[in-house]
């Protein structure tokens, strides 16, 4: 941009009129926010989904001007009728081009440990959800995707037996740690 482009940012008109211009150029990157909810026998909840073949993790895409961490509660709200509290971020993991949707970053929140009997009272959105499953982790990979599968196989190594409270966040790329460790 030229300087005689470019507002006068010395005023806030002009500081807006500059943040709309970077904004209506940058690139913009589609945010999921996702639950790992877990049960006292070390199953891990999935949605089964009736848009896509792959089961999946309770959550969905974050709304313009929504955190990350408010999209997951208000998702699984709307989803299952549930109440959730977000215990911290076990995951951030970029995403790469996938089945025709652009790249993505998707943050993956812990949701705690949960009787199984959770899931006998929650209510459907049957627009998006067939059922919902504790799955154990062994069995993970027979149901979702790739990436979902790899990402909860770095989580859950790095949660170990282990409660989540003190874990650090894994950062991933394509599920993987790009550094090679865990």
């Amino acid at each position: 941009m030229a300087d005689r482009e470019r507002p006068d940012t010395s005023t806030e008109k002009g500081r807006r009129s500059f943040i709309h211009v970077l904004n209506a150029r940058l690139p913009r990157k589609r945010a999921i926010a996702q639950g790992l909810l877990r049960s006292e026998a070390g199953e891990i909840l999935l949605c089964e989904l009736t848009y896509k073949s792959e089961w999946d993790l309770p959550g969905g895409v974050v709304d313009p001007k929504e955190s990350p961490a408010a999209c997951v509660v208000r998702e699984i709200s709307e989803e299952l009728a549930a109440v959730v509290d977000v215990r911290g971020l076990a995951a951030v993991n970029w995403l790469p081009p996938w089945r025709g949707w652009d790249d993505a970053v998707l943050f993956l929140f812990d949701l705690g440990v949960v009787p199984a009997s959770f899931t006998d009272d929650l209510t459907l959105s049957r627009r998006e959800l067939k059922g919902v499953h504790w799955v154990a982790p062994a069995d993970i990979a027979s149901h979702v995707a790739p990436y979902t599968a790899r990402m909860l196989e770095q989580v859950l190594a790095e949660l170990g037996e282990s409660d989540a409270d003190g874990a650090r966040t894994a950062y991933l790329e394509n599920s993987e740690n790009p550094w090679g460790t865990t």
